[in-house]
């Protein structure tokens, strides 16, 4: 059943799409993903991070409603799939595509564990040929993972799979940790970082048109040159102690948040 909305903080009702986009204006965040992302389901340390993955209004951003197919593309630990199950369970439906291994199959346990919140979702092994018809997805978000196939050398492929299982009209929504411009591309195989206009070729080369981009994830304070590259601030801490209180002033990565839409 829905979330009553009696149980939401009026604030989570009230929130705004803070971070407008080539035009868009700022927008009321939905009810029902407010309600989703005031699920009482959700990992405590995750809700945590909440003030800098921004959900809601990264989610009103991208579109998604509780009717709609989604996937999720390698949800890793299921951050957001502890939103986007209860957002979609009742009419729509999630797939979760995951690569085989160890990340699968944790992921599998998380799900297996609550079925009554995770039981609707459909984990498949990415690139999910077969499990997956072609043209039936109308939404496909992306979560800090683009990096992982520039430094694999798989971000054509999977661009075009993307591009593959999307309707036309469908929406991709990307969000990952943002490189200024003017860096050495060289970086973007071993910091974390990529530049906004390496996401944007990797998509548009598979046939996406860029829709909009927002300014909801980023953070002025991260100026992406840390010795550890991303992985140097929040929540990895790579180097430990060293240094910890200054990256936890500084918060987690600056990141672009992108919608492309596959033509009709």
């Amino acid at each position: 059943m829905p979330f009553p909305l009696s149980r939401l903080p009026l604030l989570a009702v009230a929130l705004f799409v803070s971070a407008s986009a080539h035009g868009d204006t700022p927008k009321p965040i939905p009810a029902p993903i407010a309600a989703a992302v005031a699920a009482p389901t959700r990992t405590p340390a995750n809700v945590a991070r909440d003030a800098y993955r921004h959900p809601a209004e990264t989610l009103a951003f991208f579109g998604v409603t509780p009717g709609q197919t989604v996937l999720e593309y390698s949800p890793g630990g299921g951050w957001y799939t502890e939103i986007l199950a209860p957002l979609t369970r009742d009419n729509g439906l999630l797939y979760a595509g995951q690569s085989a291994g160890r990340g699968y199959d944790a992921l599998a346990a998380k799900l297996a564990a609550d079925p009554a919140t995770y039981g609707k979702v459909k984990l498949v092994a990415w690139p999910a040929e077969g499990a997956i018809p072609d043209g039936s997805v109308d939404t496909l978000l992306t979560f800090r993972n683009v990096h992982n196939m520039v430094m694999a050398g798989t971000g054509e492929a999977t661009f075009k799979r993307f591009f593959a299982i999307l309707k036309p009209g469908g929406t991709l929504g990307v969000v990952d940790h943002r490189l200024p411009e003017g860096r050495d591309t060289a970086l973007e195989k071993k910091s974390g970082y990529l530049k906004l206009s390496t996401v944007r070729r990797l998509a548009e080369q598979a046939g996406f048109v860029l829709e909009a981009q927002s300014e909801i994830n980023a953070n002025p304070r991260d100026t992406a040159d840390w010795p550890d590259g991303v992985w140097t601030l929040p929540p990895t801490y790579r180097l430990g102690d060293v240094d910890r209180a200054r990256y936890a002033a500084i918060g987690e990565s600056d990141r672009m948040t992108l919608r492309f839409r596959k033509p009709r």
